[in-house]
């Protein structure tokens, strides 16, 4: 996998292994909770926590089918441990989760990786509502529970995206991160923004594997660039936030010849020629979805490399502002962003009301939640172009 993102090295192979009694220590003393534990990111931080051997490490997820492969997953390549192993299928928004976490709720570590993760996401008023719901209120939620039970550390993922948003994912993030400050007068926290994660189910890089699979061209933009992480990196990024994060550290990874910008499209050909296969490139989509039909035959594979004029998509990826104070000593590979407990209470309790009111009205409309995000965020740099990611190929 390294390869098709331009890599040869591992980001945080010598971070992780400078760490790794120490983090075999903790863990293997420890209890983890891990929220969102089956998908792409929580997978591979429950793989990293049940390696090292936890006293005891429960997952909840809300998708049962990807619950089921994490444990075949788990069994297959790792085995079993001492310590207690169980998954719940539950959805954190739900009251049965509330009688779950009721009816346990002590844990050293609780990591919370669920997310609507996706641009897309904006595009109606309700799933982005959902996504509010999901990114914010519920980790606020989870946050309060922890607070409660005496857990000793939170940790959130957050993302590159947080950083100057444009699109309301990552605002979303970002207000989430004012509510994590919040709370950090409570328990401590800690987070990390990291990039676009390799192959993750649901990204374009997955959707190369659909659309060999179902015989379908190859369609990327050539102008938008991105970092890429493979899985493990991410799952290693976040528990090394989690274990070693200060109060309301955010961790990234430090840019280096190892971690560059490469763009969809120029992973797209590095993944065909990986399977065998040379770019045909397309004019249109007609083109491309006729010639899937005899193309492959010929060694070669449809594709359209287009520009992009979605709503919400960011020229460039950054991990931090300007204004945010760095430690960039502690670590080799992992940058830390040092954060003081700043947050406006005023705004955090306005957003709270109103996005309770629009939901008790069952009504609302995409502009007033722009409205409210950039009452929050003031720079935000949001532009809506009427078009979505949904309308393409």
């Amino acid at each position: 996998m390294l390869a098709l993102i331009g890599r040869e090295y591992a980001l945080f192979q010598d971070d992780v292994s400078t760490h790794e009694d120490e983090l075999r220590s903790i863990v293997a003393s420890s209890s983890f909770l891990v929220i969102g534990g089956a998908g792409s990111i929580g997978q591979a931080v429950v793989k990293e926590i049940f390696k090292r051997h936890p006293k005891k490490l429960h997952v909840v997820d809300i998708s049962e089918n990807n619950m089921v492969e994490l444990v075949r997953d788990i069994r297959s390549s790792f085995g079993y441990i001492d310590g207690e192993f169980k998954t719940f299928a539950l959805d954190v928004g739900s009251v049965e989760y509330d009688a779950f976490i009721a009816s346990d709720g002590t844990y050293d570590y609780v990591l919370n990786l669920s997310a609507l993760k996706h641009v897309r996401s904006e595009k109606d008023p309700f799933t982005l509502m959902r996504m509010i719901d999901v990114n914010i209120f519920n980790t606020d939620k989870t946050l309060r529970q922890s607070i409660d039970n005496g857990v000793k550390k939170y940790f959130c993922v957050s993302t590159d995206k947080a950083a100057n948003p444009v699109n309301m994912m990552g605002a979303s993030k970002r207000i989430m991160e004012m509510f994590l400050m919040r709370r950090s007068l409570e328990i401590t926290i800690s987070t990390a923004r990291f990039a676009n994660v390799a192959f993750s189910d649901g990204s374009l890089l997955h959707s190369f594997n659909q659309r060999i699979e179902k015989r379908q061209p190859i369609v990327a933009p050539h102008d938008i660039k991105r970092y890429f992480v493979t899985p493990q990196e991410s799952g290693e990024l976040c528990l090394m936030s989690c274990i070693f994060g200060e109060n309301r550290d955010i961790f990234f990874p430090k840019l280096s010849e190892s971690l560059h910008l490469i763009s969809f499209a120029d992973i797209a050909i590095k993944y065909l020629n990986d399977k065998g296969y040379e770019p045909y490139l397309c004019e249109n989509e007609d083109e491309a979805r006729a010639l899937a039909a005899t193309l492959p035959e010929q060694g070669q594979w449809p594709c359209l490399f287009t520009s992009s004029d979605t709503t919400g998509e960011k020229d460039f990826e950054e991990f931090f502002t300007d204004n945010e104070i760095l430690d960039m000593q502690r670590f080799r590979n992992l940058g830390v962003i040092k954060n003081e407990a700043a947050f406006n209470e005023t705004l955090l309790n306005e957003f709270e009301v109103a996005i309770k009111k629009l939901k008790a009205d069952r009504a609302w409309h995409k502009e007033e939640i722009v409205t409210l995000f950039f009452k929050m965020i003031p720079d935000f740099g949001h532009q809506e172009t009427g078009r979505y990611l949904d309308g393409k190929m």
